[in-house]
This record gives C-alpha cells, structure tokens and sequence, in this order.
C-alpha cells in the first residue's frame, strides 16, 4: 500500500540536513510538497542540485551556538513567512570506551551535538510553531533505553532527547505536538563501511526513517504527542 503526504504550502526545517538521514528527510519533505529549510554546520555534497531545487534553501549554522540558530530559524521565517514542521536530525556516534575510560570532551562533543541541538532549535522553533500548530520530531536511539557497553554518554544524549521531547509535548499541549523516533543501526555508508561484515539487508534504511518522520509532522498523527517511535527495521 502506498502512502502519500500533502504538505503544500508548508515549511520544514530539517537540521543535519547534510547527512544520509537528513538528506533523506529533507527530501521526503520536499516530494510531499513542503519548502525546506535545510541546515547544517557544513554544506553538503549536492551532487543531483537537490539543495538549489525550487522551494528548498540551505541555511549554513552551527545548531550549537544559541546565536547562530537564532539567526537561521529567523531567516526560516522571513524568507519563507511560517514555520510547520522541525525535524530535528543532527547528531552522531562516538564510543569504543567505558566511562572510567572516556574523555570528558567526548561527553560535551555528544551532548552538544546529539542533545543541545535538539534543545536550541526547540526553543526557537516553538513560538513559530505555535502560530501554526505545528510539529517537531527528533532522533533518540533504540541504545537509549537501557545502559550498555562503551557508548555509554551516546546513549544518555539519546535519552536525553526522549526526555526533553516529552516536555516539549505536554508544554505544547494541544499546540505543538512533538515525538522522537529510535533508530538502531542506519544503512548508511557510513555504518557500511564500520561494520562491514553486518547484515546490511537488516538494518533500517534513511528514507524508510523519513517516512516515520513525515507522518509524525502530518495531520494522520494528530492524536500523538510525546511519543518514541521505534524504527529498527529488522535489527
């Protein structure tokens, strides 16, 4: 069965949008119709010029800095008049060692990246969300649900995504929606390339994930707020 989205004459702003999964989720947003506001901190690889297609602007900004996602969702807004949806994709994978070994950069490194972008573009998306009942959702990860070995502070900045996400619901109750999504392991090249004697065919691919992501922006979800959504694929 085939499932198709109309959001025409909406605005999406995808962060991380230079990587697989926010690439994959800014396109998703685009053939539904929606104008894209792309964002990343380095501009991404444009082979096929999705990122000067009609209806999608790419906004260079470290979604680190309060300042600079100020300035960019600002920009959203005056170049596009509204805000709809915030997919909040941004962030990454560090690990390999247990706590009593890790460096506390790499703690900050993830915190800032997985959890702190998620934080800044929240807040300065929401006041612009309110205005048109919008929503926002944002990657957790399956790992987050429980302790485990030697990605430990990923999996807390993960967690910290799901926490957060229910705030954001019941602070916008009836207003903003706003839902997570767990991913295990992306088929990305990436990954492929990490781990490349795993079964690909198991792992979750990005536009299956942006399809989650679309419908949690859509009417069709509009009874579910607070939510995390397991995407695992088969893994």
């Amino acid at each position: 069965m085939d499932v198709n989205y109309d959001f025409d004459g909406t605005v999406a702003l995808v962060t991380g949008a230079s990587g697989a999964l926010g690439g994959a989720v800014a396109r998703a947003f685009a053939d539904a119709g929606a104008n894209v506001a792309a964002a990343d901190v380095v501009e991404p690889e444009d082979e096929d010029g999705f990122f000067e297609s009609d209806g999608v602007r790419f906004y260079e900004g470290d979604f680190t800095d309060e300042s600079d996602v100020a300035r960019v969702v600002d920009a959203v807004v005056d170049d596009f008049g509204r805000l709809d949806s915030l997919a909040n994709i941004a962030g990454t994978w560090r690990g390999g060692t247990p706590i009593d070994e890790t460096d506390a950069e790499t703690f900050d490194f993830l915190f800032d990246v997985n959890l702190k972008t998620m934080f800044l573009a929240s807040k300065h998306a929401v006041p612009h969300l309110r205005e048109t009942n919008g929503a926002i959702v944002s990657v957790s990860a399956r790992s987050s649900l429980e302790g485990g070995t030697g990605d430990g502070i990923y999996r807390a900045s993960k967690a910290g995504v799901r926490l957060l996400t229910e705030t954001i619901a019941k602070e916008n109750l009836g207003v903003v929606r706003a839902n997570a999504v767990m991913p295990s392991v992306i088929d990305t090249q990436m990954n492929r390339e990490m781990m490349p004697d795993a079964d690909f065919d198991a792992w979750v691919k990005p536009e299956e994930i942006a399809q989650v992501v679309l419908f949690l922006c859509s009417d069709a979800s509009s009874a579910t707020s607070g939510a995390a959504v397991p995407v695992y694929g088969e893994a």
